[in-house]
């Protein structure tokens, strides 16, 4: 049973994510109504994304990442307190935001960008410790954004081993 007698299924699509724009931003521009592994198709609506970033300076991406992290506290919050959802599996600004953090300062090209995708889905779906532990107790717009946050610095960490490795 639900802690919210009023809450709704989260595997319900809102028609509201075509009609509000906070809900289609939230939802991955659509990507998120996507029966099946919601999550991955937001983190491959990340990517194209990245090449425009990666002409920013670092410190530039730094800063839209900044933006885009804090943007996500509030964006997600609204959106799940809207759909009266702790956190609606539609939801993926989440896993947006988490691969631009996994592919900061990784080079340019296809390549990077699967392997980047590859390395994100990995923590975001084990969600290792302390990722697990934050999805299950942080609440709110900042729970649903952090644990995919951390997962994409644990992925960045990765990246930045494999940018390492492979030079």
């Amino acid at each position: 049973m639900s802690e919210h007698p009023n809450e709704v299924p989260a595997t319900f699509v809102p028609p509201s994510v075509w009609r509000n724009p906070w809900h289609f931003i939230a939802f991955g521009f659509g990507a998120g109504t996507l029966p099946k592994a919601p999550g991955t198709w937001g983190s491959l609506v990340a990517l194209p994304f990245i090449p425009l970033w990666q002409l920013l300076p670092s410190w530039g991406y730094w800063l839209m990442l900044g933006v885009s992290m804090l943007f996500g506290f509030w964006l997600c919050g609204k959106v799940a307190d809207d759909l009266r959802v702790h956190d609606h599996e539609g939801i993926v600004w989440d896993e947006i935001v988490g691969m631009w953090i996994t592919l900061w300062l990784v080079p340019p090209g296809w390549y990077w960008l699967l392997v980047g995708f590859a390395v994100f889905r990995f923590f975001d779906i084990l969600k290792p410790w302390p990722i697990r532990w934050i999805d299950r107790h942080v609440h709110g717009g900042a729970g649903i954004m952090l644990d995919d946050v951390l997962a994409g610095v644990f992925a960045w960490v990765a990246m930045q081993v494999i940018v390492w490795v492979a030079a």
